[in-house]
């Protein structure tokens, strides 16, 4: 029996139920924040705080959207989508990305100028830092969360834990891990927007804070946008997959060598397998048509293969 994939640096589909409990705790982590800062939000008059209160509740809104993604994608296969449904994940992603993300940082970009131009007294400062210190321990917790995971991932893929968050397949993992971090930098911005103006009682610096926490989500969401994007219209599996892939059809007692191999994601920790293979002797076509097929479900045995399709080489093709 060859080796899986995911036994050779493949994303394996035991990340699958870790994303879901990330996700899960990155919502009540944000919800419990969200109304927290509202109410202080409120009773200070912070700019800053009021785009972090706008923060939480776009990162709230979007655990729901990135739980439904994860959910969705999880289905599977059937008549109408032979090969599952995978990519919704990315769909409901982008639906997060563009709404949500980009919602909380118009809200705080557009808060700060209008408080930079109309100025602003003196607030509640103490409910603020409590606020953000608490906010500070939640977020962390539900960062390190989606840092352990990355984290266990990138190194069964001896990948950085930035790349590997980067360029995971699954949007959800990466989405919570973009959206926690932004939150703590958004966090360590926001007090330091709320102590300068509590400092020279210049109003300005708690707007610019406001700006600077928009301009953080407005990055966030593009950068969240361009993966999905790739993503949804077919993103190639990278090389060290791609490798694994070739070793693993090489390693088939009926083939030969392998002269083309093409895999392209389908959703979270999913591929499609296209190669072009030599079959071992010189067999008749019935009996080389059942090696095929007999190869291919072997493949399809791997958890990351949701479909494998193999065809014949020609004598003339470069073996990889």
């Amino acid at each position: 029996m060859p080796e899986r994939l995911a036994d050779q640096g493949a994303e394996n589909l035991a990340g699958g139920g870790e994303s879901t409990r990330t996700v899960i705790i990155a919502f009540f982590a944000n919800l419990a924040i969200a109304l927290a800062k509202s109410v202080v939000a409120a009773i200070s008059g912070s700019a800053s705080m009021l785009a972090e209160a706008a923060h939480s509740w776009a990162d709230t809104g979007n655990q729901v959207l990135l739980f439904i993604a994860d959910r969705r994608g999880r289905k599977d296969p059937d008549a109408t989508h032979p090969f599952g449904y995978g990519r919704e994940a990315y769909v409901w992603s982008m639906f997060a990305a563009l709404g949500l993300f980009t919602v909380g940082a118009a809200v705080s970009v557009w808060h700060g100028i209008d408080q930079l131009i109309a100025g602003g007294g003196e607030g509640e400062y103490t409910w603020a830092y409590v606020v953000l210190g608490v906010s500070f321990l939640f977020e962390g917790a539900s960062f390190l969360q989606a840092f352990r995971q990355t984290r266990s991932e990138a190194d069964h893929l001896d990948r950085e834990v930035l790349d590997h968050a980067l360029r995971t397949s699954d949007p959800t993992l990466r989405a919570v891990f973009a959206e926690d971090s932004a939150a703590l930098v958004g966090l360590v911005i926001a007090a330091v927007g709320v102590g300068l103006h509590q400092l020279t009682g210049q109003a300005a610096w708690d707007a610019i804070g406001s700006i600077l926490v928009g301009l953080l989500l407005a990055v966030v969401a593009l950068v969240l946008v361009r993966r999905n994007l790739r993503f949804l219209t077919g993103e190639e599996s990278d090389q060290r997959l791609r490798q694994a892939a070739i070793s693993t059809v090489k390693s088939m007692d009926s083939v030969e060598r392998v002269t083309y191999l093409r895999m392209e994601y389908v959703g979270p920790r999913k591929v499609l397998l296209v190669a072009a293979v030599d079959i071992h002797g010189d067999q008749a076509e019935p009996d080389v048509a059942r090696q095929l097929r007999a190869v291919e479900a072997e493949l399809e045995k791997d958890p990351n293969i949701v479909d494998a399709v193999l065809t014949l080489s020609t004598p003339d093709e470069q073996s990889l």
